[in-house]
């Protein structure tokens, strides 16, 4: 099984949902220019694109070997032409060790740790980190099991008073 874990891209205004691109707007209640309108277009979207990328780095840095993929980034064109990061995901392995618990119970922490490392985790990095909780509380429902159970199967156990 596998989650894919993402940032939350959102549209810096109505043309770029749509299209993509930026489309300038003159705006004449406040007397910007268009120049100025895309200036201010710009700066959102390369801070987004920081944002988006320090986010996904971070799922990457605290994943380890669990991660199934390098980030992947949603782009979008501003004005300039170039291309800037709107969202992005990393896809990460939830599957549970088999035949070992304790194993999983690792791996399930560090899954967690992975889905909440970013400063601001989005919905999906909360709703991974529930199911690496949900894979942990079972892996230790496991291992309590597994540590009550006599070590012989069948074994009988003479006490004395």
């Amino acid at each position: 099984m596998q989650i894919t874990s993402s940032t939350q891209g959102y549209a810096l205004n109505r043309a770029y949902a749509s299209t993509g691109h930026a489309v300038p707007v003159k705006n004449s209640a406040t007397g910007n220019t268009e120049q100025n309108q895309q200036s201010a277009q710009l700066d959102g979207l390369k801070s987004r694109d920081r944002e988006v990328k320090a986010h996904e780095q971070a799922h990457l840095s605290a994943a380890g070997g669990f991660a199934l993929s390098a980030a992947k980034f949603t782009y979008v064109v501003g004005p300039d032409g170039q291309r800037y990061a709107t969202g992005g995901e990393v896809k990460i392995d939830v599957s549970p060790v088999e035949g070992d618990p304790e194993a999983t119970l690792r791996k399930a922490e560090t899954i967690r740790r992975a889905a909440l490392a970013p400063a601001e985790p989005s919905s999906q990095d909360y709703a991974v980190a529930a199911k690496a909780a949900a894979m942990a509380a079972k892996a230790a429902a496991e291992l309590a099991k597994t540590a009550i159970e006599p070590a012989g199967l069948g074994g009988t156990l003479d006490v004395v008073a």
